[in-house]
């Protein structure tokens, strides 16, 4: 389902930072699309020092680089809310400035994407989904929500 790639650069962000980061992004997935905690995934990347430029000039400052892939299918005061989260628990978990954020948000046809080996459901059809796994799985994923 989201999948949300965060890269940084030139500043280290902690595991701890991590995990808060990460619980934040998760939060905000839930709170703006009402889909269950499990589903939202965060990977971190950190950008190698020297490799990051903006107009052609390497960039010194501190950033952060989220980018949210997201199912198609939700209203634009939902992807605007969801925007507003994600842009609120950086700011809290990162200690950056919103002028040193940067969040993109690209939509996936729901039809094109496979996770945990099925074919993901249209927006408002999660439950139903959920009900078609394997009981270990229902297990597995029901432990990860909140």
């Amino acid at each position: 389902m989201p999948t949300y790639t965060i890269k940084y650069s030139n500043f280290n962000i902690t595991k701890k930072n991590m995990e808060k980061i990460a619980r934040g992004i998760t939060k905000a997935h839930n709170i703006a699309t009402g889909a269950n905690s499990f589903f939202a995934q965060v990977i971190f990347e950190k950008n190698l020092k020297g490799s990051h430029f903006m107009g052609g000039k390497i960039v010194n400052s501190k950033e952060i680089f989220l980018n949210g892939q997201i199912r198609s299918g939700r209203t634009n005061e939902i992807k605007q809310n969801l925007l507003d989260e994600l842009m609120k628990s950086l700011i809290q978990n990162s200690k950056l400035k919103k002028d040193n954020i940067w969040i993109y948000l690209e939509e996936l046809l729901p039809e094109q994407m496979i996770e945990y080996g099925n074919v993901l459901p249209k927006s408002g059809e999660e439950k139903e989904w959920f009900n078609n796994l394997s009981v270990p799985l229902k297990k597995r994923l029901t432990k990860m929500d909140n």
